[in-house]
Formats: C-alpha cells, sequence, structure tokens
C-alpha cells in the first residue's frame, strides 16, 4: 500500500470515528476532500485489508468488516488503524517474500544466497522474483527491527530468526508476559509495537493449545482513536529528530474544512489544495493525555511552530541540519516552553487557586491529584479545610480546562482575567440549569 495512501486511510477512520456514523456518503467524501467514487474505492480497500488481516485465522475466529469497523465508535471494540498496522503497509510481492524469508530462516540458520534460493523456488509465478540486492535490502530492514540477527561477523552471512521469547518461556511465563503485553498496551504511549507484540504472543499461545479464556483476561474500551492513528507518522517523525532531518508535508489546520488532499501526479487535473505545504525542522513530539493528542514542535521559517500530528499528510524527510544549529534551537524551544502546561510559548504568568479540601474523607483526595498532576506548582498555604497552589505557566489557556475540572472544589484567586474568564463560563452553565 502506498505512502499516500496509508495517509488516505489514516484520515478515513479518523472521521469514520468522529462522526460516528453522522454523515452519508457525500458529506464523507466532502470533508475528507475526495470524491464519492474514491470514498467507494476507500471503503472497497480497507474490506480486503481486514480480509487479508484475519484470512489466517479459523473460521470460528474470522472477523467481519463489520465487526472491525463500525460507524459507531462505542462499538469498537479495537482500537482504530491496528488491523492496517498488521498489514504492515507493504506491497503483495514484499508481504510474501518477507514471509518465505521467515519460514525459511524457522528450522535452520541460512545465508543470504540460500535464502534467495528458496524465494526463487516457492514465490508464485505471477509475482515478480527478487534479484540479490533486493533480498539484502530485506534482510538489513529484518535485522534492523530485531527479527533476525547474522551470526557470523564474516562473508558470507549466516542469519538465524529471533525466536528465543518464545521458545524459552514456559507456557505459564507466556501467559504472564502475554497479560503484562496486554495491559501496557493499552494504558501506555507509545502502543502499536505493544499491540503487535500482543497478537504475536496470542497466535503462539492459541497454536500451542492455550485456552481463548486464558489469554484474553482483560477488556478494555478504547477512547482515544486519534492517539493510535497517530502513530503511523510518530517514529517517522522521532527518527527525523534523531538524525536532525528536517520535514516537509501537507498540513491540515483543526480549522480547516478539510483533512485531506490526494497528491496531484497528473498537471492537467492539478488543483489547489486546502492544506498548507510546511517545511520545518522537527525539535520535540508531546503528547496530551487530556485530550488524546500528538504535537510536534519545529523550527521553521516563521520561528517556533507547533502542529497538531492528526493534520499532517505526506510527509518527507530532507537532508540533515548542522548538529551545532540543531542544538542552539532545541536549547531555544525548551526555554520558550520552560513555563507551558503543555506547548503554550506564551508570556509566563502567576496562578493562584485555592483548593477546598472534601469534609471529613480521609485521605484528601482533592491535594492528592493536585500533588500528582500540578507539575511544577507548589502548595504556598494551608489550612484544615483548604490550600492555596501557585504556579507560573505560559498563559492560562492550557491550564484552564485542568483548572474547571475540579468544580466547585476550586477558586481561583489570580490572575483577575482568569478569575472573570471561569465565572463567566460557571454563570453560562448555571443558566443552562435554571427552571424552564
Amino acid at each position: 500500500m502506498a505512502k499516500e495512501s496509508f495517509d488516505k486511510e489514516i484520515q478515513f477512520l479518523r472521521m469514520l470515528v468522529l462522526t460516528s456514523g453522522a454523515y452519508n456518503r457525500q458529506q464523507f467524501a466532502k470533508r475528507l476532500g475526495i470524491s464519492v467514487n474514491t470514498f467507494d474505492k476507500t471503503l472497497r480497500r480497507l474490506k480486503d485489508i481486514v480480509h487479508a488481516t484475519y484470512q489466517q485465522l479459523p473460521e470460528e475466529q474470522g472477523k467481519e468488516f463489520a465487526e472491525a469497523i463500525r460507524y459507531r465508535y462505542d462499538d469498537s471494540a479495537d482500537p482504530m488503524l491496528l488491523f492496517l498496522f498488521r498489514a504492515k503497509s507493504l506491497k503483495e510481492s514484499e508481504s510474501r517474500r518477507l514471509s518465505l524469508v521467515l519460514a525459511a530462516l524457522n528450522g535452520r540458520s541460512m545465508t543470504a544466497s540460500e535464502l534467495l534460493d528458496c524465494c526463487m523456488a516457492d514465490l508464485p509465478a505471477d509475482l515478480s522474483l527478487p534479484d540479490e540486492k533486493t533480498l539484502r535490502k530485506d534482510l538489513k530492514y529484518l535485522e534492523e527491527v530485531g527479527v533476525i540477527r547474522r551470526e557470523n561477523g564474516a562473508r558470507p552471512y549466516i542469519y538465524r530468526i529471533r525466536n528465543e521469547l518464545i521458545h524459552e518461556l514456559t507456557d505459564e511465563e507466556l501467559l504472564d508476559l502475554y497479560d503484562f503485553v496486554d495491559v501496557m498496551a493499552n494504558t501506555q504511549i507509545p502502543s502499536v509495537q505493544g499491540y503487535l507484540l500482543r497478537d504475536g504472543l496470542k497466535k503462539h499461545l492459541v497454536r500451542s493449545g492455550a485456552e481463548k479464556e486464558a489469554v484474553e483476561p482483560f477488556l478494555y474500551k478504547y477512547h482515544y482513536h486519534s492517539r493510535i492513528l497517530d502513530e503511523a507518522h510518530l517514529f517517522a517523525i522521532l527518527d527525523a529528530i534523531r538524525g536532525r532531518r528536517k520535514m516537509k508535508f501537507l498540513y491540515f489546520s483543526p480549522k480547516s474544512d478539510k483533512s485531506y488532499a490526494s497528491q496531484n501526479t497528473n498537471p492537467l487535473f492539478e488543483r489547489e489544495s486546502q492544506g498548507k505545504l510546511e517545511t520545518t525542522l522537527p525539535l520535540k513530539v508531546v503528547y496530551d493525555h487530556q485530550y488524546g493528542r500528538w504535537y510536534v514542535l519545529g523550527y521553521g521559517r516563521e520561528g517556533i511552530r507547533k502542529y497538531r500530528m492528526e493534520g499532517m499528510t505526506q510527509v518527507e524527510t530532507g537532508e540533515p541540519a548542522a548538529q551545532a544549529w540543531f542544538e542552539e534551537k532545541q536549547a531555544e524551544l525548551m526555554d520558550r516552553i520552560r513555563y507551558s502546561w503543555l506547548i503554550d510559548t506564551g508570556r509566563p504568568v502567576t496562578v493562584r487557586a485555592r483548593f477546598f479540601s472534601p469534609g471529613g474523607s480521609e485521605p484528601n483526595f482533592i491535594k492528592e491529584r493536585v500533588l500528582l498532576q500540578g507539575q511544577w506548582g507548589e502548595i504556598v498555604e494551608e489550612s484544615e479545610d483548604s490550600f492555596i497552589y501557585e504556579i507560573t505557566v505560559n498563559g492560562t489557556q492550557e491550564i484552564k480546562p485542568w483548572l474547571r475540572s475540579f468544580g466547585s472544589s476550586c477558586e481561583v484567586l489570580e490572575p483577575v482575567q482568569l478569575r472573570r474568564e471561569l465565572i463567566a463560563e460557571w454563570k453560562e452553565i448555571r443558566a443552562y440549569y435554571e427552571s424552564v
């Protein structure tokens, strides 16, 4: 599957989850910036991917498209996009070739020439046969991701599969490992690799005769679909930061009417996109736990810029920047976000708030939550029934939802402007509940 096509399906799934079936085909296609015909083709493509993902399972365990992708987010048990990662975004020839290589190495160690002979003998006639250069690139990729390793340091290299994890542990230890990975993948970030490891362990346990109930002890309700959708770009961006490489991408802001635009390969049909072509040097990736969003902070022509990762499409990396210049810009960014509650780079302001302790409640869960989530803020005054919390932050926009979430247990004292804003918001909420 092409990289550009992967972007389209990511945005397609995001819209599917966010609208929960409220859009018809025409509205859906218009919001995405594609034709109705492309909408239908994308839907068929997703069906094919789901079918390819689950066709190896026994019939009673197979999943139909309606079970894998729901138009109502509350009917979805698994986080979206996982099946796209399972499909690996590879061409069919690449997928078949890698499968043959791993199957051949499963029994014994082999050289590259021996693996090439296996591919020549077992690949179907309708698929193009690989040359030695292509196969060596495949082996290098498998080695980089930790699936295989070289046993000797001199040519010809001998490769072996790395499956010690499942062969050196007992069934009971594998079940404990599966439970641990299952919990971590559903509660920690990033999580895609954890889900893929969980699926691999589950297949091995099922093949070895483990009961279904034994490998599915927990059920989760997934809330932040964008979180895992955005992981499609996360590791490419982190790799660009490690390599000090600039990035170019088509960006759609959250306020944009559209969230996707296809690449214009034919100049006769070239049209103006609503997205904005951006070039930036990525410096930092930030995750917002409250809303389940990823942000990229970078340096470009306009200085330090912030991008929501969900709006980034057609991501490409460029030439590396000089190390001294990169470190200078990183230091500048860290100084700008020193007092950021999340990513705000505005003017620092001191916030003071009084938190009221719950009467007769031990332990004091209000205080515990403030100490846990309050970052570098401090409790500067304390009495039996309340305490005053103080923190210096860049602007008040990002900290406001956190303060508001305490309801009547929090009274903002300073700054005056933030206090007035919250008073106005609470008056508006109060008006909703007035007698009709």
